[in-house]
């Protein structure tokens, strides 16, 4: 089966940038999309992003303009990019694969710092 293995997260100082990988054990073509989720301490899971896989991208208001995802089916890998980040980005940073069933990763902690 599949796994998904989220990386990258870290502390990073307001304005600042991260870029997060979420490496499948498999093919990430056996997804119809992949996304990008996100868990704030007491919040609900919210979501940030989806790239398909024929490359078409769709963001959370909250996000665009400074969030970009991408894919690299060479490596079976999806990035989110996370520019100009904010103290409210701090967060639980899941991936999915859209498919039946749905696949998640086990997330990678994000924390902006003033």
């Amino acid at each position: 089966q599949v796994q998904l293995v989220e990386s990258g997260g870290g502390l990073v100082q307001a304005g600042g940038s991260l870029r997060l990988s979420c490496a499948a054990s498999g093919s990430i073509f056996s997804f119809v999309a992949m996304g990008w989720y996100r868990q704030a301490p007491g919040k609900q899971r919210e979501w940030v992003a989806t790239i398909s896989s024929g490359g078409s991208t769709n963001f959370a208001d909250s996000v665009k303009g400074r969030f970009t995802i991408s894919r690299d089916n060479a490596k079976n890998t999806v990035y989110l990019q996370m520019n100009s980040l904010k103290l409210e980005d701090t967060a639980v940073y899941y991936c999915r694969g859209y498919g039946t069933p749905d696949l998640w990763g086990q997330g990678t902690q994000v924390t902006v710092s003033s």
